[in-house]
């Protein structure tokens, strides 16, 4: 038979490779895989479970296979992300430089700030993704540097660690100089302008008119030239690759008013009387500074907004710990974090910040883990527990073996995801780039026609008032609080979301999370603790202890919840472990092998069908009162006879029921699917008043689910943490993986809950519904400010209300709609999930 299916994760042909390698390490098979399109095409004489190749594949990378129709129609990944929609992905190799905030070259990066080629933007410093490297030097002398901890070998003194000071944003930096310059000549220029209004103006009594006018292009000049000159070029950048935004219309509107002014300062001769005040020409210096110095103060904010949203990045860095306690050859080390090797002992004393991922080997602590899942109760951990980087220790101390290291450990993914996502753009932001689109050849075509109204049917001076009102139309209409309305908001809320525990992969998720209205749950480990105990172990024959030995000596190759729960209850039996053959996981269903020439057989009802194993009416009534307590019961046959069972139990998590509880209250239908049987789902379900559940599901069943709620028109959302749940998570319109769960299940979905209970998911929601209201309320402003602006500035109210904007209210106003949208989105900083 053959069999196509769909990988995804592969992006050259070495991925292609090493995943076809993988699948015809498999016996009873021949795989062909191709790049493009993403199939893996399988020849075999029998059916061969998803889970076995997706287990193959996910010990070759983070590559997911899946059942591929042969309609693209039907296929798993039939709805592509339009590409606008994702996130524009910056390699590790870019961290420390420049690209453009627009992402007008994709991901191109530049060593230096030398401003973007294409919109003219300056470019914004791509966050440091790793914690500097310390070096430790000795405070007698200076000069002796070295990367490791230790003592100087001048003078014997402990060495100290080098404070790095925090680097300055050289953006922000150049800004603010060139924000200094313009102020100290603009506030004089605007002075003179000002007291050129007064009836009696003390200033002609030291020059005339004319001369003042000189000194006000005199100090203009330092102002456009230098201050302001990135406008302009910017301005020109943005004409020539017709890339029209802000630039084009300050650029367009300081411009013409400056070149107006100094013909009028230099030719006035040439201009008509209207234009002329007491027989000199009036001039728009002090708009033209003004204005520039107003739109460099906007761009001065929005540098130090970027600053911030970075901010979030580097207080993430800031958990790791410098350095870390080597134990090797019964001696402690201190060493550098960036030195240490995964299967390192490391001791952790009271008081540190753990310095990797890993698991305790000896001892036992008290362990603050807020930073990471947002939780303020610190947990107990003990030999065998998992303890994550950056969590700090209790008053205990204890030795760990270091499992992920560098950009492996949960921090570091953390560090990328936030980085990823706040880049990343929203759906809702189309909206926003499509107006923008044709929003600056509109508003040059309304300011002429405002020109052209005013010159014809204006009151006199007819041709002033049309040169100052279309000045006005150009500067109001600046669309930059329109670019900022979604990125700000998104940039902010994902941070807020990771220092909740809850990590958004992209915007996307962020804003579809917002209109789920179906949430699809798994039992094991994301409704239950995922930590299963067993209760009892029944043999027909009474013999209990050896149909333990089988199961356990079974189970031993197994990675599921369940099997270890059999491997670890034998072991307090002090019951020893028998050698297995022919082993075999069949996924949904259970395991089979050959034990002492035994075939033995445990797992579901199904299983029991599929292997014709025979069960007795007596043993099939005592497994299914144990179902109705909501115990897990698993068959145990051999050589085709069921001999007994093992009931197993899974505590519900405290904080589903309450977690349910409020996604119904918010008008989520919440339905349970799980592999385990009809009366252990009912008794689950009853307990936390599901909705709906179904049983006794394997993978393909919760995929084929979910497609059917998403042809209802259904946005679903897919909670889980196996690998058989990875297509699943990846077809829901947002998955949501349990941070305790597999590594495949957390590539696949678009939200990882740190702490991995479903309150994350009610802080998710939360945390969207908050986000998409703030970028609506940005979205308002900056429309609002347009719509009105450019109604008073185009003179349409003047007829009426006898209202008109002067150009440098208008620049005021512009710049305030942009600091109104930034001070909005920061609000998300101080909202509880």
């Amino acid at each position: 038979m053959t069999t196509t299916y769909t990988i995804t994760g592969m992006s050259c042909n070495g991925c292609r490779t090493k995943v076809e390698k993988a699948l015809n390490e498999i016996d009873g098979m021949e795989a062909t895989v191709t790049l493009d399109p993403p199939v893996a095409t399988i020849v075999s004489e029998k059916s061969i479970a998803i889970f076995k190749l997706q287990k193959a594949i996910y010990a070759a990378g983070n590559y997911i296979i899946s059942e591929s129709d042969a309609s693209q129609e039907n296929s798993l990944y039939s709805t592509p992300i339009p590409s606008e929609m994702k996130p524009v992905d910056l390699p590790q190799s870019a961290s420390g430089k420049y690209y453009c905030p627009m992402f007008c070259e994709g991901d191109k990066v530049y060593d230096e700030q030398v401003g973007c080629p294409v919109c003219g933007m300056d470019l914004v410093k791509a966050p440091e993704l790793m914690a500097a490297k310390t070096q430790y030097t000795c405070p007698m002398h200076p000069e002796m540097v070295q990367d490791q901890p230790g003592n100087c070998s001048i003078c014997g003194m402990d060495l100290v660690a080098i404070q790095v000071a925090e680097e300055e944003d050289s953006a922000y930096l150049d800004l603010w100089r060139k924000m200094k310059i313009s102020l100290i000549f603009t506030i004089p220029v605007f002075i003179i302008s000002m007291l050129e209004m007064l009836h009696n103006n003390p200033l002609l009594e030291l020059m005339e008119t004319q001369k003042w006018n000189w000194v006000q292009f005199i100090l203009a000049l330092p102002v456009v030239f230098y201050a302001g000159w990135m406008f302009f070029v910017r301005a020109w950048k943005s004409i020539l690759t017709w890339n029209l935004n802000m630039f084009t219309l300050i650029g367009i509107g300081t411009g013409v008013a400056f070149l107006f002014s100094v013909a009028g300062l230099l030719f006035p001769q040439f201009f008509p009387e209207e234009f002329k005040h007491h027989g000199t020409v009036s001039l728009y210096f002090e708009a033209t500074v003004v204005i520039l110095t107003l739109v460099l103060l906007g761009q001065l904010m929005e540098a130090k907004a970027h600053g911030q949203t970075n901010k979030a990045i580097k207080e993430l860095l800031k958990l790791a710990p410098t350095q870390a306690t080597l134990v090797k050859n019964g001696e402690d080390k201190v060493i550098s974090i960036h030195d240490i090797k995964k299967g390192d002992v490391l001791r952790v004393k009271p008081g540190e910040k753990i310095p990797v991922d890993g698991k305790i080997t000896e001892g036992e602590s008290t362990i603050d883990e807020s930073m990471i899942s947002g939780e303020p109760i610190p947990v107990d951990k003990t030999i065998e527990d998992a303890v994550m980087a950056g969590t700090i220790n209790g008053n205990k101390s204890f030795v760990m073996l270091a499992e992920k290291v560098g950009s492996e450990t949960l921090l570091s993914q953390i560090v990328q995801m936030v980085n990823d996502a706040s880049r990343s753009r929203a759906p809702i932001q189309k909206l926003a780039d499509s107006i923008a689109k044709y929003f600056v050849p509109t508003v040059v075509g309304i300011a002429i026609l405002t020109f052209i109204i005013w010159t014809n049917f204006g009151p006199e001076p007819a041709m002033v008032y049309g040169f100052i009102n279309a000045v006005a139309v150009l500067i109001i209409a600046c669309p930059c609080a329109l670019g900022l309305a979604t990125p700000m908001s998104v940039m902010v809320g994902v941070g807020k979301g990771a220092q909740s525990g809850v990590l958004i992969k992209n915007a996307e998720a962020l804003e579809n999370m917002n209109q789920v209205n179906v949430l699809i749950t798994d039992k094991t480990g994301t409704i239950t603790e995922g930590k299963p105990s067993v209760e009892r172990v029944f043999s027909s024959n009474n013999e209990e202890d050896n149909v333990l030995q089988n199961i356990a000596s079974l189970n031993q190759y197994s990675e599921h919840p369940l099997a270890q729960a059999v491997v670890n209850y034998a072991k307090t039996k002090n019951i020893s472990l028998m050698e297995v053959k022919d082993f075999e996981a069949i996924s949904g269903k259970g395991v089979i092998g050959t034990v002492a020439n035994k075939k033995i057989v445990l797992g579901n009802k199904k299983l029991m069908e599929q292997v014709n194993a025979s069960v007795s009416d007596d043993l099939e009534s005592k497994i299914i009162a144990e179902q109705k307590l909501g115990k897990t019961v698993s068959y145990v046959s051999f050589d085709g006879i069921a001999v007994g069972f093992v009931s197993i139990s899974d505590k519900i998590k405290t904080t589903s029921a309450d977690a349910i509880k409020e996604l119904i209250r918010q008008g989520v239908e919440v339905i349970m699917l799980t592999g385990d049987n009809e009366n252990t789902a009912k008794s689950v379900a009853e307990q936390l008043h599901l909705t709906r559940f179904i049983a006794n599901c394997l993978p393909e069943d919760k995929l084929n689910e979910i497609k059917r709620l998403q042809a209802e028109g259904k946005i679903v959302a897919m909670a889980g943490d196996g690998i058989n749940d990875a297509p699943a998570l990846a077809q829901a319109n947002i998955g949501i993986a349990m941070g305790t769960g597999t590594d495949v299940a957390i590539e696949s979905a678009k939200i990882t809950l740190v702490k991995g209970d479903l309150q994350g998911i009610v802080k998710a929601k939360k945390l969207s519904q908050a986000v998409m209201k703030n970028i609506k309320q940005n979205l308002f402003f900056a429309f609002i400010y347009n719509v009105l602006g450019i109604s008073v500035a185009s003179g349409m109210l003047y007829p009426i209300f006898g209202l008109l904007l002067s150009p440098m209210i208008a620049a005021a106003a512009m710049s305030f709609s942009s600091v109104s949208v930034i001070l909005n989105s920061l609000r998300l900083r101080s909202f509880k999930i």
